[in-house]
């Protein structure tokens, strides 16, 4: 069964921010759109490549008022020693939730039986609901930038009852709204 649609299960985690650890709960993402982006594991390889791209375009996101979540299985520890040492993570001003008890994982429904997390991203509307979830295989990278469309379009349909986006919108683009009318002319 999907979670899409459910809102978030409690949960509280320590992160890696800004230098130092801070408390990170269910309740950290209400009030606000929240991108939730859990991957493998630290110290790998297509992991910092998307991290690094999502640190890139954090401004983006926080002009839109979105704060963004990265979380593994990994502990706070191994997220602080892993930003002092890569040029790619260190650039990174978003927590970096552990989840070494494997609750936040089981919780999104994205714990592998290897105990790693898999690839997936979760945009989450200030009601604690998730509203668009992405998992991809092992090899596949993410796109920070398409990424950031998706929840410019969720933003979008939230704030105006009655409209969706097409595919391929972008921010300022025709909407739908759908009717009868439209049934079988698009």
């Amino acid at each position: 069964m999907s979670i899409i649609n459910t809102e978030i299960k409690p949960f509280t985690a320590t992160a890696f921010k800004d230098g130092k650890f801070i408390e990170v709960s269910d309740q950290s993402l209400k009030g606000k759109w929240s991108v939730v982006v859990f991957y493998p594991a630290d110290f790998t390889f297509v992991c910092p490549t998307e991290l690094e791209d999502l640190a890139d375009n954090y401004a983006e996101f926080q002009k839109l008022g979105v704060e963004i979540y990265s979380v593994s299985t990994d502990t706070h520890f191994s997220h602080k020693a892993w930003h002092d040492t890569s040029p790619a993570i260190g650039k990174i001003k978003y927590a970096m939730i552990g989840d070494p008890t494997h609750a936040i994982s089981t919780n999104f429904e994205i714990l592998r039986p290897s105990g790693l997390a898999d690839r997936g991203t979760f945009i989450v509307d200030p009601n604690g609901v998730i509203q668009a979830i992405e998992i991809t295989a092992e090899g596949i990278g993410r796109d920070a930038k398409e990424l950031l469309r998706k929840v410019k379009a969720a933003i979008y349909v939230a704030s105006h009852p009655g409209e969706v986006c097409p595919a391929k919108w972008k921010e300022g683009e025709k909407t739908l709204a759908p009717s009868l009318d439209l049934v079988g002319k698009i």
